[in-house]
This record gives C-alpha cells, structure tokens and sequence, in this order.
C-alpha cells in the first residue's frame, strides 16, 4: 500500500535546496509556505526578494522536481512569491486607477481569442454566466477552453462536474480537464474543495500565469476565463499581460450592482481591453407554479446602461430555479437542455460574442490599399 504523502515529507525534500549565494536551506529560512496536498497533486510557494525574482526561477524548478521525486506526488505546482523589501519611502504602487502601458503582451500559443467574462462584484452569477457561455460557444462549434481565475473561489470543477477529477502532466506541463467537449483549468483540481486559498496577490499572480501559460491548451478558438469578481490585482494584471480580445461583464439589474459593475467598465476601458458587451442576469424571476412574473432585483438596468456607455446588450438572463440546480449538480443548462429556453438564451449571447470577435478578426486580416 502507498504510504500517503505529507506536509512533513514535503519539506524534508526541500531541506535540501539552498538559494543561490546563501547557506541556509529555503526551509530553514522560511521561504516555503502554503501546502496543499490533494490526491497526489501538491502546490506550495516560495517566498524570493522581488529584487532577485528572475534568477529564482532555477530554484521553483528545483523545488518542483524535488517534490516531484517524491511517491505519491503525481502533479507538482510551485508558485514564485516576490516580496518586497520594505523601507522608509516605499516605490508607490500602481493601482487600476493610474495602470502602466504594458509594452507587450504575449499570446497564448494556439488559441486565437481570450475573453473574460468579469462583475464588478460577486453574487451576480458570473461564473455561472461564463460556464454557459463557453458551453455555448462549443455548440456553435468553436473549440473551447475554460479557465477559473477566481483563485480564491474556485467553483468551476463543481459546475463542470469535474471536482472529483484531477489533471495528468507532461513535465512541467499540464494536461486541462475536459468537460462537455470543453477543456477546463482550475486551481480547484489542485486543492481540496473546501480549503481557503490564504495567498498573497503575488502568489495568485504567478499561478493564475501558470495556469494559462503552461497548460496544454492545444488548438482553441476561445479561451474563456471566469474572473474573480472585482477590480484588483488579479483582475488588472490578466487584462495588462495577457492580450483579451474583449470582456464581457455580468450585472444583475439593480442600481447597487450597477455601480459596481461601472467599475469594471472603466478598469477595462483604462487598459484598452474592448467591452464585449453587458449581460442583465437573474433580470425577472418567473414563478414555476403560476408563471407569473417578478422583477426582484428590478429590470433593464443593465440594457439601459449598456446604452448610456455606448456598449452592446448580450442578453436578459432570467432568475429561474432550473438554471441554478443544473450549475449546482455539475450538468448546466445548456448541455443538460440544449433545446430549452435558457440555453436558447446563452446561445444567443455566444452567437453575439462570436460575431463581434469574427468581425475583429476580419478587420486584423483585411489587406492595405496603398496608393501611389
């Protein structure tokens, strides 16, 4: 019988690494925090200067092999965390409000367009709004991934009905999940599902990079990524680093929700990320026994400020149980009933997103007339 793989034998592997230009281990120096441990898969991080972050990346390698030595260990994730030093005058840090031009941003080999599907605010219903869209999208016969940036929330594999399963590797590579025909990445696969995710901004950084960039994603049409709800790190280093083909944002339709969702507007306006467009969820409620209808969190709020910005309306989303318990069991609408009102409806704003990002693409490819 395998004898299961602990914290303990974790760091005695890693006692045994040294950072450059020192004589302590990385242990002993308290450099490694934050392991997890779920069914052969280990993530743990390793505190650096920021100053000396890219020489670093030789000891994550080590570290990763190390671990990955280990029996039991069958995925290994090691995350960078950069800190930096203190002092009496501090460089301020640049906040959504001032962002710094990226110079470049580099694509993800393979895949053609990369969407977030963001909210200004949790509670909306984005990570259901973004699995139904990427399901559509499939259908409509676009080649698929998904990709949870909600670090600290991960709810993806659950949607998917995937949280009992776990990706393979191909060295330093992961092979995504697949679901439904699309392919999924998530940091859920990686942790039990009910431990907090108490990570730095750093460390979400380094492994929501990781998570993009060294996954097999393979050929895709569209990768869509279910941000985390807000306007921080998280969300403005995706949007400056990686280059989004648009967003789309998620609002239910009262004022409160509005507010917040502006701010997401304006954070992917600041970054030059184009709107995809607004979609209005749980935008009336219709009553399963006598049908009739409710307007909870009133209506038209986010039709009517997709106008006053000047940005497509994608869609009404209706509060309605069936919506709801299918996302709960891992068996969402759209797969479950394709040919049902609901699904009619995410298809309709797939069909929107892809022909805004069609027509993109074709203005990208349209030849120069030069005359002389």
């Amino acid at each position: 019988i395998m004898a299961a793989l602990t914290k303990d034998a974790v760091l005695a592997e890693l006692s045994k690494l040294t950072p450059p230009g020192d004589s302590e281990t990385i242990v002993a120096l308290g450099m490694v925090s934050d392991i997890f441990i779920k069914d052969g898969s280990v993530t743990f991080s390793i505190s650096v200067p920021a100053a000396r972050a890219s020489e670093m990346e030789p000891l994550r390698m080590a570290a990763q092999r190390a671990v990955e030595g280990l029996e039991g260990a069958e995925k290994v994730m090691v995350v960078l965390t950069a800190e930096r030093a203190g002092g009496a005058n501090p460089a301020p840090a640049k906040t959504p409000e001032a962002p710094a031009r990226p110079s470049a941003k580099a694509g993800v080999p393979g895949i053609k367009h990369i969407i977030a599907v963001a909210s200004g605010k949790g509670g909306v219903g984005k990570s259901t709004t973004a699995v139904n869209i990427a399901l559509a999208l499939s259908s409509l016969g676009q080649k698929v991934g998904l990709l949870d940036a909600d670090v600290y929330g991960p709810s993806l594999p659950r949607m998917m009905g995937l949280k009992d399963d776990k990706p393979t590797s191909e060295g330093r590579l992961i092979h995504p999940l697949s679901g439904s025909g699309v392919k999924v990445m998530s940091i859920g696969f990686l942790v039990e599902e009910e431990t907090p995710m108490v990570w730095r901004g750093p460390m979400v950084i380094s492994a929501l990079t990781q998570m993009l960039r060294e996954v097999l994603w393979g050929e895709l049409d569209v990768l869509v990524v279910d941000m985390p709800p807000g306007t921080g790190d998280a969300q403005l280093t995706m949007s400056q680093q990686v280059p989004l083909s648009g967003a789309v944002i998620v609002s239910t339709p009262q004022d409160i929700a509005l507010i917040d969702a502006r701010k997401g507007l304006n954070m992917f306006n600041k970054v030059e990320v184009p709107i995809l467009g607004i979609v209005e969820n749980m935008s009336y409620f219709l009553c399963p026994s006598c049908g009739e209808r409710s307007d909870i969190f009133g209506h038209g709020g986010a039709r009517e400020e997709a106008d006053r910005l000047g940005v497509p309306f994608l869609g009404e989303v209706p509060l309605h149980m069936d919506i709801r318990t299918h996302s709960d069991a891992g068996t969402p609408i759209v797969v479950s009933e394709p040919d049902g009102a609901h699904a009619r409806i995410y298809e309709d704003i797939a069909a929107a997103i892809l022909e805004r990002l069609l027509a993109d693409e074709n203005s990208r490819k349209a030849p120069e007339i030069v005359f002389e």
